[in-house]
């Protein structure tokens, strides 16, 4: 696609302006980066930079059914208390993940779910099928909103100076704030493995937040630091580290999975894989030697191909890092080979995160 024929977001003007250098991502023009993706990671991880995430979806879900609705579509258990967050995945019948989000809570029968930019028809369509059955109402509101998430150990000083009391938000919480004249939330979640909050306006006023938030120093980030961010802590990449090919389990993220709960999309098929044991997973690895792995590179040990990478970059904090799957049953401190450029690298089996969350 030219630029001209890819989805804007209500920012794309101001981040050209800026200096982005503007790219298709999944049908969207964003920015892969501003000054350079190793001067962007270090705003993050030692200050403060923001990403337009406008491209993301809100899906309300509202209804007397709300709650019981989001437990019958998610993996895990969503909460119900007011302002509280939940990280999940929404699956398929056969278990496998359609995608992952996030379901925050605004009172017991009204709820945001923030899902992934490529999917957000997908899972609007899966919603609306799936509501049948309850009393519950299903709308996609993406398009009316934008959205910047603000990551970093000075986030959120910085966005005090806007938001006066956000430090008191807890973590995975949302809460309805008024600003430039418009309401709308402030989230405390992240993709970088820093602190850090998202903030949702309507799409018209998205631009006077990005204004202000680089009048108080806030460093704009693009596509590229994003994904050595979030590598870095170990998150996942919708659509290519996890999709309708994969389970939770298979994924590293049984922790999202609550079997003890009543029924859920995609439970039975779950519980058997659990039982049967997993045969792939998605598993880390560090280079040893130079190199920068990325996804669709092969991985052996010995002279057997084991698996393939999903995700690959190079970290300024560990050099070449990637994840990808392989046999389960391959323990952490295994070294394998990575073929990359037609030429193999010495690598190193690793747990997750490769950076340690400070939150």
């Amino acid at each position: 696609m030219t630029h001209s024929e890819l989805k804007k977001t209500p920012l794309a003007s101001r981040c050209e302006s800026a200096g982005g250098k503007m790219v298709d991502f999944h049908g969207w023009l964003l920015p892969v980066q501003f000054d350079g993706i190793i001067a962007e990671h270090k705003a993050v991880r030692e200050a403060a930079g923001m990403f337009d995430v406008s491209h993301m979806g809100q899906i309300f879900v509202e209804g007397k059914d709300a709650w019981p609705f989001l437990q019958y579509i998610n993996c895990n258990n969503i909460k119900n208390a007011p302002a509280a967050g939940t990280y999940s995945h929404i699956l398929t019948e056969k278990g496998t993940i359609i995608d992952d989000a996030i379901s925050f809570c605004l009172n017991p029968e009204k709820f945001l779910v923030v899902v992934n930019a490529a999917c957000i028809s997908e899972d609007f369509a899966w919603f609306q099928k799936q509501a049948a059955n309850f009393n519950v109402s299903v709308r996609n509101e993406s398009a009316d909103w934008g959205m910047i998430a603000v990551q970093g150990p000075q986030a959120l000083e910085k966005v005090s100076n806007l938001i006066s009391d956000v430090p008191e938000l807890p973590r995975f919480h949302i809460k309805e704030i008024e600003l430039f004249g418009a309401k709308g939330y402030v989230t405390r979640t992240g993709y970088t493995g820093e602190d850090g909050v998202e903030i949702m306006l309507p799409a018209e006023k998205i631009g006077d937040l990005w204004d202000a938030l680089l009048n108080v120093g806030v460093k704009p980030c693009g596509l590229g630091s994003r994904d050595v961010l979030r590598l870095e802590a170990g998150y996942l990449l919708n659509g290519a580290d996890a999709d309708q090919t994969r389970t939770p389990y298979e994924a590293n993220c049984g922790w999202v999975v609550k079997l003890a709960k009543e029924d859920f999309v995609g439970k039975a098929a779950l519980a058997a894989q659990k039982e049967q044991g997993l045969k792939q997973k998605l598993t880390a690895f560090v280079l040893k030697s130079p190199g920068v792995p990325r996804a669709e590179c092969k991985v052996y040990s010995g002279a057997e191909e084991i698996g393939v990478l999903t995700s690959g970059t190079y970290s300024p904090l560990f050099k070449g890092i990637a994840v990808g799957y392989i046999p389960a049953d391959v323990p952490v401190g295994s070294e394998v080979e990575i073929e990359i450029h037609g030429k193999r690298a010495k690598a190193e089996v690793v747990k997750t995160p490769f950076y340690k969350n400070r939150v």
